[in-house]
């Protein structure tokens, strides 16, 4: 369990990743010492999954978002293994997420422009395996993206 320290921490590292330990140890009111123990306790037990970069893909020349919900054929067993196995090829799908209902999955795709997002969906999405039906819905604003938590 987590107790108000290590809140504190959390809140300040996921806010900012690059501050120095002392600095976030400061931020958090404990010292660097307790700051890093609780940091790799932290960590070894799963709480932080690691750092990554968060990167603007417009400004590297990706346009074009789009989210693509899937039904697949429910009927073949293997339907779900070997259509996530062949999304995950696709460089331009960025993120898959299953859902419980009638939409099976969701496939965040990016494309350059809506040529190459076409060459995309015709290459690349529509050969996937056991689809039955799917749905595009064209990305036009982000209003909020923020994978912070509320600690």
């Amino acid at each position: 369990m987590l107790d108000d320290t290590d809140r504190r921490i959390l809140r300040h590292y996921q806010h900012d990743p690059a501050l120095g330990l002392t600095d976030l140890a400061d931020a958090a009111g404990v010292t660097a010492n307790t700051c890093a123990r609780r940091l790799e306790r932290l960590r070894t037990g799963g709480v932080i999954l690691g750092n990554r970069a968060v990167i603007d893909w417009a400004r590297l020349g990706y346009e074009v978002e789009v989210s693509l919900r899937a039904q697949l054929d429910k009927t073949n067993p293997r339907a779900f293994d070997e259509f996530t196995a062949a999304a995950r090829e696709v460089p331009e799908v960025i993120e898959i997420q299953t859902f419980l209902g009638r939409v099976d999955l969701r496939l965040y795709v990016i494309a350059r422009d809506m040529a190459h997002y076409q060459h995309i969906y015709r290459s690349a999405i529509l050969t996937l395996p056991h689809i039955t039906e799917i749905e595009a819905l064209m990305h036009m604003a982000r209003i909020k993206s923020d994978e912070g938590l509320p600690l």
